[in-house]
Protein backbone atom coordinates (compact mmCIF):
# COMPACT_ATOMS: atom_id res chain seq x y z
CA UNK A 1 0.00 0.00 0.00
CA UNK A 2 0.97 3.42 -0.94
CA UNK A 3 -0.70 4.49 1.76
CA UNK A 4 -1.62 3.17 4.94
CA UNK A 5 -3.75 4.25 8.31
CA UNK A 6 -4.70 2.33 11.30
CA UNK A 7 -7.15 3.76 14.02
CA UNK A 8 -5.44 7.49 13.88
CA UNK A 9 -6.83 9.98 15.60
CA UNK A 10 -6.63 13.18 16.39
CA UNK A 11 -7.52 15.92 19.30
CA UNK A 12 -7.89 19.36 18.91
CA UNK A 13 -8.24 20.17 22.92
CA UNK A 14 -11.69 18.71 23.81
CA UNK A 15 -12.56 17.84 19.74
CA UNK A 16 -11.14 14.98 18.59
CA UNK A 17 -11.41 15.52 14.51
CA UNK A 18 -10.22 12.44 13.76
CA UNK A 19 -11.69 9.49 15.73
CA UNK A 20 -10.33 5.68 14.92
CA UNK A 21 -9.66 6.52 11.01
CA UNK A 22 -8.48 3.48 9.22
CA UNK A 23 -7.42 4.25 5.54
CA UNK A 24 -5.74 1.99 2.93
CA UNK A 25 -4.31 3.54 -0.28
CA UNK A 26 -3.52 1.36 -3.14
CA UNK A 27 -0.39 2.04 -4.84
CA UNK A 28 -0.81 3.42 -8.60
CA UNK A 29 -4.74 4.18 -7.62
CA UNK A 30 -6.27 7.60 -7.63
CA UNK A 31 -8.24 7.70 -4.40
CA UNK A 32 -11.14 10.25 -3.26
CA UNK A 33 -11.80 11.20 -0.10
CA UNK A 34 -15.08 12.44 0.44
CA UNK A 35 -17.41 13.87 2.96
CA UNK A 36 -19.49 16.84 4.40
CA UNK A 37 -17.15 19.88 5.61
CA UNK A 38 -15.52 19.36 8.72
CA UNK A 39 -15.94 15.61 8.00
CA UNK A 40 -11.85 15.36 8.58
CA UNK A 41 -10.27 14.64 5.58
CA UNK A 42 -8.13 17.70 5.41
CA UNK A 43 -6.94 16.78 9.29
CA UNK A 44 -6.37 13.32 7.66
CA UNK A 45 -3.69 14.41 5.17
CA UNK A 46 -2.59 16.92 7.49
CA UNK A 47 -1.77 14.02 9.69
CA UNK A 48 -0.04 11.84 5.97
CA UNK A 49 2.08 14.56 5.46
CA UNK A 50 3.48 15.23 9.18
CA UNK A 51 1.84 18.84 9.27
CA UNK A 52 0.16 17.11 12.55
CA UNK A 53 1.33 14.34 14.55
CA UNK A 54 -2.25 11.87 15.57
CA UNK A 55 -2.42 11.90 18.63
CA UNK A 56 -3.06 7.96 18.71
CA UNK A 57 -2.48 4.86 16.01
CA UNK A 58 -0.09 4.69 13.08
CA UNK A 59 0.04 5.80 9.16
CA UNK A 60 2.35 5.21 6.84
CA UNK A 61 3.12 6.94 3.54
CA UNK A 62 5.56 4.97 1.45
CA UNK A 63 6.17 2.71 3.82
CA UNK A 64 7.53 5.21 6.59
CA UNK A 65 5.37 6.41 9.86
CA UNK A 66 4.23 9.26 8.98
CA UNK A 67 6.01 11.39 11.97
CA UNK A 68 9.51 10.06 10.69
CA UNK A 69 9.50 11.69 6.90
CA UNK A 70 12.73 12.73 5.58
CA UNK A 71 13.82 14.32 2.74
CA UNK A 72 14.22 11.21 1.13
CA UNK A 73 10.43 10.62 1.15
CA UNK A 74 9.43 13.92 1.03
CA UNK A 75 10.94 14.18 -2.45
CA UNK A 76 8.68 11.74 -4.00
CA UNK A 77 5.60 13.40 -2.62
CA UNK A 78 3.57 16.34 -4.59
CA UNK A 79 1.41 18.22 -2.13
CA UNK A 80 -1.14 21.11 -3.70
CA UNK A 81 -3.48 22.60 -1.63
CA UNK A 82 -6.31 25.52 -1.96
CA UNK A 83 -4.35 27.22 0.79
CA UNK A 84 -0.52 26.90 -0.29
CA UNK A 85 1.71 29.19 0.76
CA UNK A 86 4.17 30.21 -1.62
CA UNK A 87 7.11 33.19 -2.21
CA UNK A 88 4.79 36.20 -3.57
CA UNK A 89 7.73 38.35 -4.67
CA UNK A 90 9.49 35.72 -6.75
CA UNK A 91 8.41 35.18 -10.57
CA UNK A 92 7.24 31.91 -11.56
CA UNK A 93 10.26 30.94 -13.15
CA UNK A 94 12.16 32.20 -10.03
CA UNK A 95 10.99 30.09 -7.81
CA UNK A 96 10.63 27.15 -9.72
CA UNK A 97 14.31 27.41 -9.97
CA UNK A 98 14.66 27.77 -6.59
CA UNK A 99 12.94 24.37 -5.89
CA UNK A 100 15.02 22.35 -8.73
CA UNK A 101 18.15 22.16 -6.47
CA UNK A 102 15.93 20.10 -3.66
CA UNK A 103 15.12 17.47 -6.20
CA UNK A 104 17.44 15.29 -7.02
CA UNK A 105 15.24 13.59 -9.57
CA UNK A 106 13.74 17.35 -11.16
CA UNK A 107 13.59 17.00 -14.78
CA UNK A 108 13.75 20.60 -16.63
CA UNK A 109 12.05 19.27 -20.20
CA UNK A 110 8.58 17.75 -18.12
CA UNK A 111 8.90 21.23 -16.44
CA UNK A 112 8.49 23.26 -19.48
CA UNK A 113 6.36 20.86 -20.90
CA UNK A 114 4.16 21.57 -17.49
CA UNK A 115 4.52 25.49 -17.37
CA UNK A 116 3.67 25.76 -21.55
CA UNK A 117 0.50 22.96 -20.86
CA UNK A 118 -0.69 25.28 -18.24
CA UNK A 119 -0.25 28.39 -20.01
CA UNK A 120 1.73 29.76 -16.78
CA UNK A 121 3.70 33.27 -17.02
CA UNK A 122 7.29 32.87 -16.43
CA UNK A 123 8.02 36.52 -15.89
CA UNK A 124 5.07 36.92 -13.41
CA UNK A 125 5.11 37.53 -9.78
CA UNK A 126 3.25 35.28 -7.83
CA UNK A 127 1.33 37.67 -6.19
CA UNK A 128 0.24 39.22 -9.10
CA UNK A 129 -1.27 35.63 -10.10
CA UNK A 130 -5.15 35.25 -10.05
CA UNK A 131 -6.13 32.64 -7.67
CA UNK A 132 -6.28 29.63 -10.41
CA UNK A 133 -3.06 30.41 -11.99
CA UNK A 134 -1.95 29.86 -8.41
CA UNK A 135 -3.31 26.42 -7.86
CA UNK A 136 -1.99 26.01 -11.35
CA UNK A 137 1.66 26.97 -10.15
CA UNK A 138 0.87 24.81 -7.33
CA UNK A 139 0.54 21.82 -9.66
CA UNK A 140 3.66 22.93 -11.38
CA UNK A 141 5.46 22.65 -8.67
CA UNK A 142 4.67 19.20 -7.62
CA UNK A 143 5.20 17.45 -11.31
CA UNK A 144 8.43 18.15 -12.69
CA UNK A 145 10.61 15.95 -10.35
CA UNK A 146 7.67 13.37 -10.89
CA UNK A 147 6.47 12.19 -7.58
CA UNK A 148 5.84 8.59 -6.70
CA UNK A 149 2.63 10.07 -4.63
CA UNK A 150 0.55 13.40 -5.52
CA UNK A 151 -1.74 14.39 -2.96
CA UNK A 152 -4.05 17.36 -3.62
CA UNK A 153 -6.57 18.73 -0.49
CA UNK A 154 -9.31 20.85 -2.35
CA UNK A 155 -7.13 21.35 -5.62
CA UNK A 156 -10.27 22.72 -7.25
CA UNK A 157 -11.63 25.24 -4.94
CA UNK A 158 -12.61 28.51 -6.36
CA UNK A 159 -11.37 27.48 -9.71
CA UNK A 160 -13.64 28.91 -12.84
CA UNK A 161 -14.70 25.45 -14.91
CA UNK A 162 -12.26 26.06 -17.83
CA UNK A 163 -9.33 26.46 -15.06
CA UNK A 164 -10.49 22.91 -13.39
CA UNK A 165 -11.12 21.36 -16.88
CA UNK A 166 -7.15 22.64 -17.82
CA UNK A 167 -6.28 21.40 -14.49
CA UNK A 168 -7.26 17.77 -14.74
CA UNK A 169 -6.49 16.97 -18.05
CA UNK A 170 -2.97 17.84 -16.53
CA UNK A 171 -3.76 15.60 -14.44
CA UNK A 172 -4.18 12.33 -16.32
CA UNK A 173 -1.86 12.65 -18.72
CA UNK A 174 0.61 11.51 -16.04
CA UNK A 175 -2.47 9.69 -13.81
CA UNK A 176 -0.87 5.91 -14.81
CA UNK A 177 2.58 7.47 -13.06
CA UNK A 178 1.80 7.99 -10.09
CA UNK A 179 -0.33 7.53 -6.78
CA UNK A 180 -3.23 10.39 -6.47
CA UNK A 181 -4.66 10.94 -2.94
CA UNK A 182 -7.16 13.88 -4.05
CA UNK A 183 -9.98 15.63 -1.56
CA UNK A 184 -12.25 17.72 -3.14
CA UNK A 185 -16.07 18.76 -2.99
CA UNK A 186 -15.79 19.12 -6.99
CA UNK A 187 -17.01 15.50 -7.32
CA UNK A 188 -18.05 15.57 -10.84
CA UNK A 189 -14.28 17.12 -11.45
CA UNK A 190 -12.91 13.73 -9.52
CA UNK A 191 -15.77 10.96 -10.69
CA UNK A 192 -13.75 10.52 -14.02
CA UNK A 193 -10.53 9.93 -12.78
CA UNK A 194 -11.14 8.25 -9.12
CA UNK A 195 -10.14 4.85 -8.85
CA UNK A 196 -11.10 4.17 -4.94
CA UNK A 197 -13.20 6.42 -3.01
CA UNK A 198 -12.96 6.13 0.96
CA UNK A 199 -16.19 8.08 2.46
CA UNK A 200 -15.19 9.98 5.71
CA UNK A 201 -17.81 11.53 8.46
CA UNK A 202 -17.13 12.75 11.57
CA UNK A 203 -13.48 11.80 11.52
CA UNK A 204 -13.91 8.23 11.13
CA UNK A 205 -13.97 6.30 7.47
CA UNK A 206 -17.55 5.03 6.74
CA UNK A 207 -16.39 2.75 4.08
CA UNK A 208 -13.92 2.72 1.18
CA UNK A 209 -14.19 0.75 -1.88
CA UNK A 210 -13.13 0.99 -5.91
CA UNK A 211 -14.99 3.68 -7.46
CA UNK A 212 -16.58 0.45 -10.26
CA UNK A 213 -17.96 -1.11 -6.92
CA UNK A 214 -19.58 1.47 -5.41
CA UNK A 215 -21.13 2.37 -8.92
CA UNK A 216 -22.67 -1.21 -9.29
CA UNK A 217 -23.78 -1.13 -5.99
CA UNK A 218 -25.75 2.13 -5.72
CA UNK A 219 -28.95 2.55 -7.56
CA UNK A 220 -32.14 5.00 -7.64
CA UNK A 221 -35.36 2.99 -7.37
CA UNK A 222 -38.69 4.20 -8.80
CA UNK A 223 -41.45 1.66 -8.18
CA UNK A 224 -45.18 2.34 -10.46
CA UNK A 225 -47.92 1.24 -8.03
CA UNK A 226 -51.32 0.03 -8.67
CA UNK A 227 -52.28 2.20 -5.64
CA UNK A 228 -51.94 5.44 -4.70
CA UNK A 229 -48.15 5.08 -3.11
CA UNK A 230 -46.85 5.41 0.53
CA UNK A 231 -43.69 5.09 2.13
CA UNK A 232 -43.96 1.92 4.30
CA UNK A 233 -43.17 1.94 7.62
CA UNK A 234 -40.69 -0.66 7.38
CA UNK A 235 -38.04 -0.67 5.09
CA UNK A 236 -34.45 -2.36 4.19
CA UNK A 237 -31.86 0.03 6.54
CA UNK A 238 -30.18 -0.22 2.66
CA UNK A 239 -32.65 1.33 1.13
CA UNK A 240 -32.02 5.02 1.62
CA UNK A 241 -34.19 8.98 0.84
CA UNK A 242 -37.78 6.46 0.73
CA UNK A 243 -40.02 9.34 -0.89
CA UNK A 244 -43.78 9.01 -2.43
CA UNK A 245 -45.22 11.26 -5.05
CA UNK A 246 -48.89 9.60 -6.54
CA UNK A 247 -48.37 5.94 -7.27
CA UNK A 248 -44.34 6.09 -7.63
CA UNK A 249 -42.50 5.10 -4.29
CA UNK A 250 -38.89 6.28 -4.67
CA UNK A 251 -35.81 5.41 -2.88
CA UNK A 252 -31.79 4.68 -3.24
CA UNK A 253 -30.80 1.31 -2.76
CA UNK A 254 -27.33 0.62 -1.46
CA UNK A 255 -27.05 -2.98 -2.03
CA UNK A 256 -28.59 -3.07 -5.01
CA UNK A 257 -28.42 -6.86 -6.53
CA UNK A 258 -29.99 -9.39 -8.80
CA UNK A 259 -32.32 -10.05 -5.90
CA UNK A 260 -33.59 -6.39 -5.32
CA UNK A 261 -36.58 -6.77 -7.22
CA UNK A 262 -37.80 -9.59 -5.67
CA UNK A 263 -37.66 -8.31 -2.60
CA UNK A 264 -39.38 -4.95 -3.90
CA UNK A 265 -42.08 -7.52 -4.60
CA UNK A 266 -42.15 -9.00 -1.25
CA UNK A 267 -42.09 -5.81 0.94
CA UNK A 268 -44.39 -3.18 -1.00
CA UNK A 269 -46.77 -5.08 -2.99
CA UNK A 270 -49.10 -4.18 -5.90
CA UNK A 271 -45.59 -3.44 -8.15
CA UNK A 272 -46.81 -2.60 -11.62
CA UNK A 273 -42.66 -1.45 -12.54
CA UNK A 274 -39.76 -1.26 -11.15
CA UNK A 275 -37.17 1.35 -12.73
CA UNK A 276 -33.53 1.42 -11.35
CA UNK A 277 -30.87 4.02 -12.68
CA UNK A 278 -27.51 4.28 -11.80
CA UNK A 279 -26.40 7.31 -9.98
CA UNK A 280 -23.44 9.45 -10.51
CA UNK A 281 -21.01 10.11 -7.75
CA UNK A 282 -22.42 13.61 -6.56
CA UNK A 283 -26.01 12.06 -6.12
CA UNK A 284 -24.59 9.51 -4.16
CA UNK A 285 -22.76 11.71 -1.89
CA UNK A 286 -25.97 13.86 -1.21
CA UNK A 287 -27.92 10.65 -0.07
CA UNK A 288 -24.75 9.40 1.72
CA UNK A 289 -24.19 12.83 3.83
CA UNK A 290 -27.54 13.17 5.17
CA UNK A 291 -27.73 9.29 6.26
CA UNK A 292 -24.55 9.57 8.03
CA UNK A 293 -25.29 12.66 9.88
CA UNK A 294 -28.98 11.82 10.92
CA UNK A 295 -27.25 7.83 11.70
CA UNK A 296 -28.52 5.69 9.45
CA UNK A 297 -25.29 4.20 8.51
Amino acid sequence: MMIQASQVWRRFGRFDALRGLTLSVPEGSAFALIGPNGAGKTTTIKVLMNILEPTRGTATVLGTDSRRLSPRELSQIGYVSENQDMPERLTVAEYLSYLRPFYPRWDRVLEATVVRELQLPPNTKIRDLSHGMRMKMALACALPFSPKLLILDEPFSGLDPLVRDEFMEGLLRRGAELTILISSHELSEIEGVATDIGFVHAGQMVFQESTQDLFARFREVHVTLERDAAVPERLPSEWLAPAAVGNVLSFVDTRFSAETQARIHALVGGVRRVDAQPMALRSIFTTLAPAARDGVL
